[in-house]
């Protein structure tokens, strides 16, 4: 017998229902925002991961799936979306019409990892991009609009970590103070390699005898620029603007070296080590380090599989409800055709329909229909179609009443409306 792979969660009913409800709630408040949606390759060239990246993070030196293609190229699956996007936006022209170019993306992105609870090697993510104008407003609403995120799916105990990661002109002597800091440390040699490659990537190592060391590590936000600060200051502005909280984390670090300036994590106090739900910031080099432009940006990825883990910690249920509004029973073959017919006309409206199906007596189509949830259900037999009428339950009550076939699409679809405005 065949089984998944390790580490590849698999949603099915009624969960996925779930999945996917929260998948919407991520990506509705971009698109209301303005983002267009982009559709990127699941594989890329290695080459665009290593400099986008970073070869010292463990995303690039550990765990990418990696392959030479028939062609003998190096080829990775994709293990984040702001290189793909990047590579797409410079290819196709975008950075030379109207700026900012504003994109959302959803799917699958692949890391060689650990499998554990909230951490897969196929894991799910919903990400937004916002390139080519450096405007601390546009920062504030790409971190706003992961914030309507969380929000809207009723989400409650998480926290917003926020720092600022400077830029080309102060990055140079904190990477200084920085690497004669760690110089002194007893660190072993594959950490001291790490640290002449990207030396911030040691402040997110995860091992407790690093951290225990790294107490009085010169932070960042303490040694920014005049223009990073006046940037960092009105960010933090607009946020309070859109009405957002958040936890200043000066050793907060992502585990991707082209973060600059703006940067921030989301964390949900529920999901145990796992707690990252998502995060991004601000990628000044970016586009450039990969042959297009001189043009920054900003964006995010949030983990659709955590958030649908955050919400279940907090008992919460995106999604739930029946799957169809109405359930139809023919009783006797010779009905099956109308029947059919009426359900093609209430899908065609926007009523989600099912049917008993398979040679099923009255009492095993109502056990059918009962188990779909739907709280309609509409039954044809002979009597009923000799008077010329469909019987329509109400599953909530047991109450049955006739009405006339040649209106019953019109009645069932005013019954449905009404009860998706009640739920509203």
């Amino acid at each position: 017998m065949f089984t998944a792979p390790k580490g590849v969660p698999e949603y099915l009913p009624p969960d996925s229902a779930a999945f996917l409800a929260v998948r919407e709630a991520l990506a509705a408040p971009a698109r209301r925002a303005g983002y267009g949606y982009i559709e990127l390759p699941v594989f890329e060239d290695t080459a665009l991961f290593v400099r986008g990246v970073g070869e010292s993070t463990d995303v690039v030196s550990k765990e990418m799936y990696s392959f030479e293609d028939r062609g003998g190229r190096s080829i990775s699956l994709r293990p984040e979306g702001t290189a793909g996007v990047m590579r797409s936006v410079v290819e196709h022209r975008l950075d030379r019409g109207a700026l900012p170019v504003k994109l959302w993306y959803a799917g699958p992105f692949f890391r060689a990892e650990r499998p554990q609870l909230g951490r897969y090697r196929q894991l799910q993510q919903v990400g937004i991009e916002a390139i080519g104008v450096d405007d601390p407003a546009l920062d504030a609403e790409v971190i706003a609009l992961a914030d309507e995120a969380f929000r809207s799916l009723g989400l409650t105990q998480y926290t917003l970590l926020l720092t600022s990661l400077g830029c080309a002109v102060c990055r140079p002597a904190h990477r200084v103070l920085l690497q004669q800091f760690l110089a002194a440390l007893d660190l072993d040699e594959p950490t001291r390699a790490r640290a002449e490659i990207n030396p911030l990537r040691v402040l997110d190592d995860k091992r407790p005898e690093v951290q225990a060391q790294l107490d009085d590590a010169p932070v960042m936000a303490d040694h920014l620029c005049a223009d990073c600060q006046a940037h960092y200051d009105a960010v933090r502005g607009f946020l309070r603007d859109h009405g957002v909280s958040w936890t200043e984390a000066p050793r907060l670090v992502r585990g991707l070296d082209y973060y600059t300036r703006t940067t921030f994590e989301f964390q949900h106090a529920l999901l145990g080590a796992q707690s990252g739900i998502g995060g991004g910031g601000r990628y000044d080099g970016l586009m450039e380090s990969i042959g297009g432009a001189s043009l920054g940006g900003i964006g995010w990825g949030i983990g659709t599989d955590r958030t649908f883990l955050a919400c279940r910690a907090e008992g919460l249920e995106p999604g739930a409800g029946p799957a169809v509004d109405v359930f139809t029973v023919a009783i006797g073959a010779q009905h099956r055709g109308p029947m059919t017919q009426l359900m093609a006309d209430l899908r065609g409206r926007g009523v989600r329909v099912d049917t008993a199906y398979g040679d099923k007596g009255v009492k095993a189509s109502m056990k059918a229909a009962d188990r779909s949830g739907a709280p309609v259900v509409v039954i044809v037999g002979d009597d009923d179609a000799a008077a010329g009428v469909a019987q329509i339950k109400d599953m909530a009550t047991g109450q049955q009443m006739p009405v006339a076939w040649e209106g019953v699409a019109d009645h069932l679809v005013a019954l449905v409306e009404k009860q998706r405005e009640d739920a509203r």
